[in-house]
């Protein structure tokens, strides 16, 4: 199969797209012929060599497409069901991959879209799950999400908004119409945020979720009554000064996501962000994209045909 690999750190220019042998699925996994893989700000950090040091490498995590090979025990997929999921071994970036945990593509989405849903849904409702986000003591309560306008942010603000809670969230001013139609309540970053999101709450919030990771765990702390209520998914040295949990996939990852967001999405009450494509050939320009700066936009390469799924139907029975 052809897969996306890197054999030396560097830029863009080190991504090759290479043979390797097709991958066969263990007990409890599926092979997919993959129709559509996310890419995300991990994948630069390991090819700068920012992360894991072995070489070479394959990358990808996120991957959506068609059920052809099921792995031992497996009942509850059938071969030609369309899932999206995260993968085994960090090869989704190909022509097939093996799926550790996978969900059923919501029936009105495409390819391309599902694949960009595994990494932010997750990220955002494993911490919406460790902060207690309409659970316990604060069900229906106010959250600050600082960054609310990417992909992780705005999945936070939409599965908070779901689960009862007043949302506000930060972002630049050109994205804070895009905050309002997700169901929150905007306001700038920047010098004076304290003061800003008093006048929306002068109490402060009951609980904050850092997104962005630039440098306010003092300001969300103090709007949220103490560092234990805050949770940082991007900040791991802020977090180790200030005393506020950071969130990671070590502690165990909120897989549970992946069953529930189609209900959302069909109901109308998750709404994705714009999808960028690349073909699989073009990773390093989706590399260069995304290094390029943030974006509201997914990007997501497309792997065989056809990428929007339009010849691919649901599996019935």
């Amino acid at each position: 199969m052809k897969a996306v690999r890197f054999s030396r750190f560097g830029g863009p220019e080190v991504l090759e797209i290479v043979d390797l042998p097709d991958p066969r699925p263990g007990p409890g996994q599926v092979r997919i012929a993959v129709r559509a893989a996310g890419v995300n700000a991990s994948d630069w950090k390991k090819r700068q060599g920012l992360m894991d040091q072995e070489l070479p490498q394959t990358m990808g995590y996120e991957a959506a497409g068609i059920v052809d090979e099921l792995g031992e025990g497996v009942t509850d997929v059938a071969v030609g069901d369309r899932v999206f999921g995260f993968s085994a071994d960090g090869t989704a970036q190909a022509e097939l991959a093996v799926l550790a945990y996978c969900a059923p593509v919501p029936p009105s989405l495409d390819f391309p879209a599902a694949a960009a849903l595994p990494a932010a849904v997750e990220t955002a409702t494993r911490a919406l799950d460790q902060l207690g986000v309409g659970e316990g003591a604060a069900p229906g309560g106010t959250l600050l999400v600082n960054g609310a306008s990417g992909s992780v942010g705005s999945a936070a603000v939409q599965l908070a908004v779901a689960r009862g809670a007043r949302v506000i969230g930060t972002a630049g001013p050109a994205n804070h119409a895009y905050l309002r139609s997700l169901g929150a309540e905007p306001v700038a970053y920047g010098e004076g945020l304290v003061e800003r999101v008093r006048a929306l709450a002068p109490d402060g919030v009951d609980l904050a979720l850092d997104v962005a990771g630039s440098g306010v765990l003092p300001e969300l702390a103090e709007l949220a009554g103490g560092p234990g209520h805050v949770v940082t998914l991007a900040d791991f040295a802020g977090a180790r000064e200030h005393g506020v949990r950071f969130s990671s996939g070590d502690a165990g990852r909120a897989l549970h996501a992946l069953g529930g967001i189609g209900e959302l999405i069909e109901s109308g009450r998750f709404a994705l962000p714009a999808v960028r494509t690349f073909p699989l050939t073009e990773v390093a320009e989706a590399h260069r994209a995304g290094e390029a700066g943030p974006g509201r936009g997914k990007l997501v390469l497309v792997v065989g045909a056809p990428a929007d799924g339009a010849g691919d139907a649901p599996a019935s029975g």
